[in-house]
Order: structure tokens, then C-alpha cells, then sequence
């Protein structure tokens, strides 16, 4: 099995726990934030519905540049309904990246730099593992907090959550 078809699995479990996340992202506390520092809430869910789609930027390119400015917009969804379909797509995206991607891309190197600095350089495979996967739970793992202070019911993710017990 090719290193891209291996990965796929994996990602459609998490795209899964973090689509049941999503959903119960409060619409009318979009604005809110635990701290000046934060980002709102509406953004952090917009940010982890957006990542599955860098996997285009990742598997298809060999080089980010943040330096080259390029015509990223974060996601900044004004409704839930946007949230999830943005998500979807993102999903999509993911998918569609890494579909016939050969195991020689995938051990290839590609490098995130910022103009002549370079900030991570290391195997296609790892950029997306990091990048983009443990980014995701990261993220998903703020996004909890953030609803647990809102004494929003939190769904299951890797089992049994104090609001949904069963397994």
C-alpha cells in the first residue's frame, strides 16, 4: 500500500471526530474568546476546518513561502452552516491531494520557509503528518476547552466524554 493510501484512513477517522465538534460550535458565540490573546471561537473552528485542505499545498508543491504573500484568506465563517461546509470541502480537498500521489513524492523533501528562512524542512509524509494531522488535534483539543468554558456538551473523540459516557 502506498504511503498516501495509508494516510487516507487515518485522516477520514479524524475528519469525522472533528466534523462532530464542529457541530456543536455555537453559532452565537462565534465572537467569543477565553482571552484577549486568543482567537475567537468562531476562528479557531474556522482555522481547524480550513487545514485539511493545505494538503494541496503540501503534497502538490514542493516549497511554502510565506514570504510570497500568495492569496491566502484565513476562514472566518459566519455560521455554522459555512463552518461545516467549509470543513466538508476542506475533507474533499484532503482526499483529492493525496489520491495516485506515489511513495517517492511522498518521502520527497518539502520545505516551509519564510523567504531565505528556512522553518521546517522534512519528508512530504511527516509535513502532512504534523502540518496538517497533529495541527488538526491540537487545534481540536483547544476548540474542547473552549466549549467545555461554555458548558457546551462535548462529543465523544477518542471515547467516552463526562457529557457522552457510552462507549
Amino acid at each position: 500500500m502506498a504511503i498516501a493510501e495509508a494516510l487516507i484512513p487515518e485522516f477520514s477517522h479524524e475528519a469525522k471526530t472533528t466534523r462532530r465538534l464542529l457541530e456543536v460550535v455555537p453559532e452565537e458565540r462565534f465572537d467569543w474568546q477565553p482571552h484577549e490573546k486568543s482567537m475567537t471561537l468562531g476562528r479557531l473552528a474556522g482555522h481547524i476546518a480550513e487545514m485539511p485542505k493545505w494538503a494541496h499545498l503540501t503534497v502538490r508543491q514542493d516549497v511554502l513561502d510565506f514570504e510570497d504573500g500568495g492569496d491566502y484568506q484565513p476562514f472566518n465563517p459566519a455560521t455554522s452552516e459555512e463552518l461545516l461546509a467549509g470543513h466538508d470541502k476542506a475533507v474533499e480537498v484532503f482526499h483529492r491531494s493525496l489520491a495516485g500521489v506515489d511513495d517517492q513524492r511522498m518521502l520527497a523533501t518539502w520545505t516551509m520557509r519564510k523567504g531565505e528562512e528556512v522553518l521546517a524542512e522534512m519528508p512530504r509524509v511527516a509535513a502532512v503528518r504534523g502540518f496538517i494531522l497533529s495541527h488538526i488535534v491540537h487545534h481540536r483539543g483547544q476548540l474542547s476547552v473552549y466549549l467545555r468554558l461554555l458548558d457546551v456538551a462535548l462529543p465523544q473523540t477518542y471515547g467516552p466524554t463526562a457529557d457522552n459516557p457510552s462507549f
